[in-house]
C-alpha cells in the first residue's frame, strides 16, 4: 500500500551507487591531502585509499564488467547503462589516483625524509649498505624467486589477484643471433614489501622489494642483457559464486571458490608510468583487458603495504595522540556483570568505551557455573583468541555452545573457515546460517539459571565480534536481559540452526522478513503526521543508503514536510535539495580518526521518539539478502543519550563533516568565523575519558525531537542535553 502511494521519481533524482562510493573514497583521500593531519596518519589514509579501490574493483567494477558482457541491457537507478557507468568510473578513478600519487611524490616523501623515513633504491646506497642488501637478497629473496620466461614453450603465466609482478625486456645471444624476449618475475607475497636497511633507531631507511629484485635481475636471468624492467599489478574479480541449491557441503564449496577467486577474470591492470606502450599492450592482450582497464601509476603500485612504516612505537610526534578506551563508567565498578544487566540495560559506545566489556560478558558466561548455554553469530572475528576461546572454554565447562558462522563474509572467508573447523574440533556446534542469505546480525545469547528463574542475557551490536577493529570502528553495543528481546533472539537462533518458517518477532526488526516493511511504515507515519501538521522528523545514521523504496519514501516524506537528517558514511543514492522533492533532506558524511560504522534510526513519532540500532544499512543486500537484526532502545535515559549526546553531536560537527550537495558532490563543512570548531569524535573521546560528565538523560526522562527548522536551528533549540557546559573548553587537538 505504501509503495503504491509513493511517486516514482526520474533517474535525475538519484545518484550512481558506484560514483557515490568513489566520492566517499575521495573524502578519504582528502585526509591524505590535509596537512593538518599528523604525517603518519596521512600515510595510513594514503594506504586506505588504495585498499578501498582494490575492493571496489574486485567487487563493484567486476560486476559492472559482467553486466556489459551479458545479454541484459538496462539502466541503473541514476539512468546510466553499465558501459556509461564503467567509463565514468575510469575517468573518476584516473583523476583520483593522479591526485593521490602527486601528493605522495611532492608532499609525503619529502616530509617523511625530513623525519628520517626514506625510501631508497639500491643504486643510491653506500657500499656497506649495498653489501648488506646483497647478502639479504641471496639469503632471503633469491631462494623464493621464480623467473618466468615467455616464449612458445612458456606461455604467459597465471598471475594471482593483487600480486605485484615485474615484466622485463632482455636480449640473449644464441649461435651468433641476438633475440629479444619478455619475462615475468612475481614479487613474493611471503616477503615484506619494504626491506628496512640497518641503521640507527631514529633512522628508518627502506628499499622496496620490487626495486631490490629489479636490481638483481641479471642474476636471475644469467647470460642476458636486461633492457628494462617495470612493475605491474593485476586485480581480479573476487566475488564468490556458489549455487547453494546444488552444494551438499557449503564449507567445501566456499573453499573451492576461494581457490577460484585467486585466478578470477582480470578487471584492472596497474603499471609503472614509464612502462613502454608495447609492453602495456602485450599485458592487456594476455589479460583480456582494454585501455580503459589500464592505470599508469607514478609511485608504489601497492600502497597498502606502506602501513609497515607505521608499525612500532617510533615517531609518536607524527601520529594522532594515543587513545586508550576506558571501561564504561556504567560497568567500571561492577562486580557481577549479570546482576548489572538484570538491573538495567547497558549501552556501550565503541571505540570510546572499551570493547573489553563485551569480551568479559562472553568470558564470564564461559566460566560461570550457572550458565547453561551460549549462542552467538560470528561474521568477522579476526580470529581473536578471546572470542573464540570463550566459546571453546564454555564447551570444556560443560555448556551447550552454538556458533552461527558466516562463511561468505567477503574477504574473511578463509579465516572464518579456519576458525569454524577449530570450533567444531573443540565441540562447539557450528552452523553456517541460512541458505541464500548471509548472517550479518551481531548477537550473543547467554542462558543462565538465576536464583529466581532461567533468564536470557543478550548482547546486540552494530559491529563485529572483533576486538581489533573495535579499536578503530565506531559501534554501539547493548547488554540486556529484557524477556521479549531474549525471546526474539531465541526464535531467530532456532530459525538459523533448525528447519522452519519465520514466526515473527515482538521487538526486533529482522531482515529479510520485516525490516524494510517496518522502516517504510515508520517513514510513512512521519509523512502522515507532517500532513496533519504534527511534529515530524527523522534522523538516521548508516554506512550506505541505496534502497530505492526507502529513498522514494523519504522523498514523499520531505514533500509532506518531514525534516530529515541523514548521516551516511559512504554510498548515498539519495539526492538532497531537489526543489519540491528533497528540500527538507540534509545528508552529511563524517570522515575522521575512526571509521563510522554504527547504525541508528530515530523517528519523531509525535513526541514519543522511536530509536532503533542494529547491523543493517539501508541497502538492498541488507534488507533482502542478509539476516540482520535491528532492535529498539527502550530505556528512556539510553534513548535520550543516543539522540542528544550522539546523533546531535554528529549534526553539530563542523570539522570532520561533509555535506552532500544536489549535484552529487560533497562540500567540507567548516566553522563559521565566529564559531568554535567541533569534532564529534573528539567530543566522544573527551566524554569517555572524563566520565564524571553527567549524561543529558539525568532530569530529562523523555527525549524530544523537533519537527521543523534547519539542522542548525534544530541543534540550537531542541534535543540538546539537559546538562550542558556553559562554555566549551578549548581543545588542543581539533583534528582527532
Amino acid at each position: 500500500m505504501m509503495k503504491r502511494d509513493m511517486k516514482a521519481h526520474p533517474a535525475s533524482h538519484f545518484i550512481s551507487r558506484e560514483l557515490s562510493w568513489l566520492e566517499f573514497n575521495q573524502r578519504v583521500l582528502s585526509e591524505v591531502l590535509d596537512s593538518k593531519n599528523p604525517l603518519l596518519e596521512r600515510v595510513k589514509f594514503f594506504s586506505i585509499v588504495s585498499s578501498n579501490l582494490d575492493e571496489f574493483f574486485e567487487v563493484r567494477v567486476a560486476g559492472i564488467k559482467q553486466q556489459i558482457e551479458s545479454d541484459i541491457v538496462e539502466r541503473s537507478v541514476d539512468g546510466r547503462t553499465a558501459t556509461e557507468t564503467f567509463r565514468a568510473i575510469h575517468a573518476r578513478v584516473d583523476a583520483m589516483m593522479e591526485t593521490q600519487f602527486k601528493c605522495w611524490r611532492t608532499e609525503l616523501i619529502p616530509q617523511l625524509a625530513k623525519n628520517d623515513i626514506r625510501f631508497l633504491r639500491p643504486d643510491e646506497l653506500q657500499p656497506e649498505r649495498l653489501a648488506w642488501l646483497n647478502e639479504y637478497y641471496h639469503q632471503q629473496v633469491r631462494p623464493v624467486l621464480t623467473p618466468l620466461g615467455i616464449d612458445p614453450v612458456h606461455p604467459f603465466p597465471q598471475l594471482l589477484n593483487k600480486s605485484l609482478n615485474i615484466i622485463l625486456q632482455l636480449e640473449i645471444e644464441r649461435d651468433g643471433n641476438t633475440s629479444r624476449h619478455l619475462a615475468v618475475v612475481q614479487v613474493p607475497q611471503v616477503l615484506p614489501r619494504l626491506v628496512r636497511l640497518p641503521g640507527t633507531e631514529s633512522q628508518r631507511d627502506y628499499v622496496f622489494l620490487g626495486h631490490l629484485i629489479g636490481h638483481y635481475l641479471a642474476d636471475i636471468f644469467p647470460g642476458t642483457k636486461i633492457l628494462g624492467y617495470w612493475h605491474f599489478r593485476v586485480t581480479r574479480n573476487s566475488e564468490l559464486y556458489i549455487d547453494e541449491d546444488d552444494v551438499r557441503n557449503l564449507l567445501s564449496a566456499v573453499e573451492q571458490e576461494l581457490h577460484n577467486r585467486r585466478k578470477g577474470a582480470a578487471v584492472r591492470l596497474e603499471v609503472d608510468k614509464d612502462t613502454p606502450e608495447e609492453v602495456n599492450q602485450y599485458l592487456m592482450e594476455n589479460l583480456d583487458l582494454t585501455a580503459e582497464d589500464l592505470y599508469r601509476i607514478d609511485g608504489p603500485l601497492n600502497p597498502a603495504r606502506l602501513m609497515a612504516i607505521c608499525s612500532g612505537d617510533h615517531s609518536p610526534e607524527l601520529r594522532d595522540k594515543p587513545y586508550v578506551a576506558p571501561v564504561s563508567v556504567t560497568v567500571r565498578d561492577v562486580g557481577d556483570l549479570f546482576a548489572a544487566i538484570r538491573q538495567k540495560d547497558i549501552l556501550l559506545h565503541h571505540p570510546y568505551e572499551s570493547f573489553s566489556t563485551v569480551v568479559d560478558f562472553l568470558e564470564n558466561a564461559a566460566r560461570d557455573p550457572h550458565v547453561l548455554a551460549i549462542k552467538q553469530t560470528l561474521y568477522r572475528t579476526g580470529g581473536d583468541p578471546r572470542i573464540v576461546g570463550a566459546l571453546m572454554s564454555a564447551v570444556r565447562n560443560g555448556k551447550q555452545v552454538t556458533a552461527v558462522t558466516e562463511l561468505k563474509a567477503r574477504f574473511d572467508e578463509a579465516n572464518n573457515i579456519l576458525w569454524a573447523r577449530r570450533l567444531e574440533e573443540a565441540g562447539v556446534h557450528v552452523v553456517y546460517g541460512m541458505a541464500h542469505h548471509k548472517v550479518h546480525s551481531k548477537m550473543a545469547l547467554v542462558v543462565r539459571r538465576d536464583e529466581d528463574c532461567i533468564r536470557r542475557y543478550l548482547h546486540l551490536g552494530t559491529g563485529n565480534y572483533n576486538p581489533s577493529t573495535a579499536k578503530i570502528y565506531t559501534d554501539l553495543s547493548l547488554l540486556t536481559a529484557a524477556p521479549e528481546f531474549g525471546e526474539d533472539a531465541t526464535n531467530l537462533f532456532n530459525l538459523l540452526t533448525g528447519i522452519g518458517q519465520f514466526q515473527g518477532a515482538t521487538k526486533f526488526l529482522i531482515a529479510p522478513f520485516t525490516l524494510q516493511e517496518r522502516i517504510l511504515a515508520m517513514i510513512h507515519a512521519e509523512t502522515e503526521a507532517a500532513r496533519q501538521g504534527k511534529p515530524a522528523r527523522i534522523i538516521a545514521k548508516m554506512n550506505g543508503l541505496v534502497d530505492r523504496d526507502l529513498i522514494e519514501a523519504m522523498y514523499a516524506a520531505s514533500t509532506a514536510g518531514v525534516e530529515i537528517d541523514l548521516i551516511v558514511r559512504g554510498m548515498c543514492c539519495l539526492r538532497p535539495g531537489i526543489p519540491g522533492v528533497s528540500e527538507r533532506i540534509r545528508v552529511r558524511s563524517i570522515i575522521g580518526r575512526f571509521l563510522e560504522h554504527s547504525r541508528v534510526y530515530c523517528f519523531e513519532n509525535q513526541g514519543k521518539p522511536l530509536v532503533y540500532v542494529g547491523s543493517a544499512d539501508w541497502m538492498p543486500r541488507n534488507l533482502h539478502n542478509r539476516v540482520e537484526v535491528v532492535f529498539p532502545i527502550e530505556d528512556p535515559s539510553l534513548k535520550n543519550h543516543l539522540i542528544n549526546d550522539i546523533l546531535l553531536r554528529f549534526l553539530e560537527d563542523n570539522t570532520r563533516s561533509w555535506r552532500l550537495l544536489p549535484d552529487a558532490s560533497y562540500q567540507r563543512i567548516v566553522p563559521a568565523p565566529d564559531a568554535e570548531p567541533i569534532s564529534a569524535q573528539a567530543e566522544f573521546m573527551e566524554a569517555a575519558l572524563h566520565s564524571n560528565r553527567k549524561r543529558s538523560s539525568r532530569g530529562t526522562p523523555r527525549a524530544r525531537m523537533i519537527s521543523t527548522g534547519s539542522t542548525k536551528s534544530a541543534v540550537k533549540t531542541a534535543l540538546k542535553p539537559a546538562t550542558m557546559p556553559k562554555k566549551r573548553a578549548k581543545r588542543g587537538q581539533q583534528n582527532p
